[in-house]
Order: C-alpha cells, then structure tokens, then sequence
C-alpha cells in the first residue's frame, strides 16, 4: 500500500476551511503538501507487513552461546513515538524495551531498534505496538519468548479531553517463557 500524498493534502486543505481558516492565505498556502510530506514519512510502516518489517530488519547471526537458555537479551530505551488511532494524537516520551532469548540466533541490536521505530510508524495502538513488535522480533529471531514494555504519554489525554499532563501508560507484551517462567520476568526487571 503508498501513501496517497495528493488525497492527503486535498483533505487537509479540507480540514482547514473547516477550521474556518483560508488555505489560499500566505501562512497556509504550501501546509497540506508539507502535512501530506509529514504524514509519508511519519506513517512509514503503514506501507509494510509484519512480516515483511521481520524481512527487512531481520539480520540474524550465531548466537555466541547457542543452546544457553539462560541467555537474555535487553535493548532498552528505544525512542520512538507514534499516533493514537482514535484521535490521531501523537504518543510521545514514548519508550520501547525490548527482551528476548536467542533460538540459536541473535539480531543485531540496531535492528531492534529499527523494528520498534517502524512498528511505530502507523496509526496505532500502545498494546497493539507491543503486540507488533513482538511477533516481528519472534520471526526475525526464530524465538518464540519475547517481551517489549512501552511507557509514553499520550497527547489524547495530555493535550485534551482530561488534560492530565502527568498522566503515563505502560504496556507490557509477554510471549513464550516470559508468559510462564516469572523468575525470568523478575531477571528482566532487574534490567530495567
């Protein structure tokens, strides 16, 4: 699927006269191509499967210690935000943690990364992100015991509706051994 910047920008010119604004005056002029640039490039993911992300980002090496299933792997503080699907509000401060436990495989850690910030890259929801990420990083590794928490802020409720500016949500997404082992889930608590 392609973004379809010319409808994007039609209805943002929309949008604004909605407003009650003029989309011909100076300031407003170039907006729905700039919003119509802005949304390819921050809705990127939309364009892309999970699996076809696992794909992508999904260079794999040894495992240096094959077969130690004590082995846990922790790449925390990824940054990255996304949109809320109901309001199209930005979720930002918006942290991702991701752990999991090599099947004779590891991925390059930037890849982790990589993974979260495209995830992130569609209209979303914070337990849904966890969820992509997880089954991304599942088939990118071959593991099936996976985890990602996600702390962020949501503008919905910071910005408006209650306007609690406080206000954070964390998420957490547990597959395979993290489900049923809670001495592993305590190990990776002790990383955080």
């Amino acid at each position: 699927m392609a973004i379809d910047k010319k409808a994007i920008a039609e209805h943002i010119r929309g949008i604004i006269t909605a407003l009650g604004d003029d989309p011909e005056r100076e300031g407003l002029l170039e907006t729905p191509d700039r919003v119509a640039g802005m949304y390819e490039e921050v809705f990127e993911g939309m364009n892309y499967s999970n699996k076809e992300i696992a794909e992508m980002f999904g260079k794999t090496f040894d495992a240096p210690c094959s077969g130690d299933q004590d082995n846990l792997i922790v790449v925390k503080d990824i940054e990255v935000f996304s949109y809320c699907e109901h309001h199209l509000a930005l979720m930002y401060n918006m942290k991702v943690t991701v752990a999991y436990i090599p099947a004779g495989k590891v991925l390059g850690l930037s890849k982790i990364a990589r993974i979260s910030e495209m995830a992130a890259k569609r209209l979303q929801l914070q337990e849904r992100l966890g969820s992509d990420i997880s089954e991304i990083i599942s088939m990118a590794t071959g593991s099936e015991d996976v985890a990602v928490i996600i702390e962020a802020c949501h503008s919905c409720m910071t910005a408006r509706g209650i306007k609690n500016t406080s206000a954070a949500t964390t998420t957490t997404t547990f597959s395979g051994r993290f489900r049923s082992d809670q001495s592993l889930v305590s190990r990776l608590a002790m990383q955080l």
